[in-house]
């Protein structure tokens, strides 16, 4: 079943006269690479083609091959003009960013959508999904094996750096045997693991260091359901200097605490919003569900979602305003 869609996919793909990838907005390691890949696959097919996201991509990434590619100001794209949609690790439809052009498609543009999380929108032709898998990136390698296409070194970063930063460096719940031997595959089409690595882990500041160590400092844990729980107000992020991007992965550092069900870090952000983090520890916690009472989504073991408000401190402890 999966083979044939994949087939079908492709097929697509060699038919398309032009073709227009995004992927979603605060774009992660995962969603960066993943376009990046797909560049480096439709580059080798000669294709015409234009890559989108929402915002612009971290500089921890800048060693991803084309990543100077992926256009950002959407006013100077003409929507219309593309016969193939290619969304990539999105999620949901409104990650895109692009929820009026989608939803508005001339009946001749196809869209085909590769993705790992669970399924929250209906908007696709061809729909190539599995919740179970590691990342976006393993789900393109199963593509490129099932349609015999050779992976070059381009690929091979493309697909280790998705695999690596969606799976903590493989400490997350979603690594199988498979995740990891992938991976050495990659190594062995050219993919270097230390590089990966110096750029999308060992890339913090003395200050983002700080924030860490804020965020540790600011953990708690209620004991009535054993739950853990961050605050980085956007004072902590400001006084240091700091970036979003310089925080990636701190979610899933703080889950490394012991015996605990799960984790909450929530962090404001300079638009007025609270981003707030979910991770699940416990084996049989859906976190997801939590996450989409607020609007949000995910991975049973790791979810997100974004909501209005300020964080304040009382004598109680931290409220929502």
């Amino acid at each position: 079943m999966n083979d044939n869609i994949n087939i079908k996919a492709f097929q697509k793909v060699k038919e398309a006269k032009k073709i227009f990838i995004v992927t979603h907005d605060r774009p992660d390691g995962d969603a960066l690479s993943s376009v990046c890949a797909f560049i480096e696959l439709l580059t080798g097919l000669g294709k015409e083609f234009s890559a989108y996201c929402y915002d612009t991509p971290p500089r921890q990434f800048n060693f991803l091959p084309h990543l100077e590619k992926i256009k950002t100001d959407k006013n100077k794209l003409n929507f219309s003009e593309y016969d193939l949609i290619i969304v990539l690790d999105c999620g949901s439809l409104k990650r895109t960013r692009l929820i009026e052009e989608i939803n508005n498609k001339k009946p001749n543009q196809f869209i085909i959508e590769f993705d790992h999380h669970p399924k929250t929108d209906n908007f696709a032709d061809i729909e190539i999904r599995n919740p179970n898998i590691s990342s976006t990136a393993e789900i393109l390698y199963n593509f490129l094996k099932t349609n015999h296409i050779k992976i070059n070194k381009n690929l091979a970063i493309g697909l280790l750096t998705g695999i690596l930063t969606d799976t903590g460096n493989f400490l997350y719940p979603y690594t199988t045997d498979k995740t990891i031997k992938i991976a050495s595959e990659m190594l062995l089409y050219g993919a270097r693991f230390p590089l990966v690595l110096e750029n999308t882990w060992r890339n913090k500041s003395l200050s983002a260091m700080k924030v860490w160590g804020l965020a540790i400092n600011n953990l708690r844990i209620n004991k009535k359901y054993n739950f853990a729980y961050s605050i980085l107000t956007q004072r902590d992020l400001s006084q240091n200097g700091i970036t979003d991007e310089e925080l990636e992965g701190i979610a899933g550092f703080l889950s490394n605490l012991y015996g605990v069900r799960g984790l909450l870090l929530l962090r404001e952000q300079e638009d007025g919003k609270i981003k707030g983090s979910f991770r699940a520890i416990h084996p049989q916690i859906d976190i997801s569900r939590l996450a989409q009472i607020f609007g949000g989504g995910g991975h049973a073991k790791a979810s997100a979602f974004m909501t209005e408000g300020k964080i304040e401190k009382t004598d109680k402890g931290w409220k929502v305003a």
